[in-house]
């Protein structure tokens, strides 16, 4: 069973990787629906979707391990 902290590391890397990628893509991808990008407020909405991915990451990492535990994945 992983630990909540390692559970917690976890999804941050991939929420901090996850943020670092869709930032530099936005820049790329939004002129090329006629919108300007503009930097702050691009790293304002990066920032709320990035402390939304964190906890639906963590929560959904939590919930594995407890179905793990309860042996409802015994299949697997």
């Amino acid at each position: 069973m992983q630990s909540r902290r390692v559970s917690f590391v976890e999804a941050s890397t991939n929420v901090v990787l996850g943020i670092v990628l869709a930032w530099a893509v936005t820049f790329v991808v939004f002129p090329w629906f006629g919108y300007v990008a503009v930097w702050d407020k691009a790293l304002g909405i990066s920032l709320i979707f990035t402390a939304v991915s964190l906890v639906r990451s963590y929560l959904l990492r939590r919930l594995f391990n407890r179905f793990e535990q309860s042996q409802h994945f015994g299949a697997f």
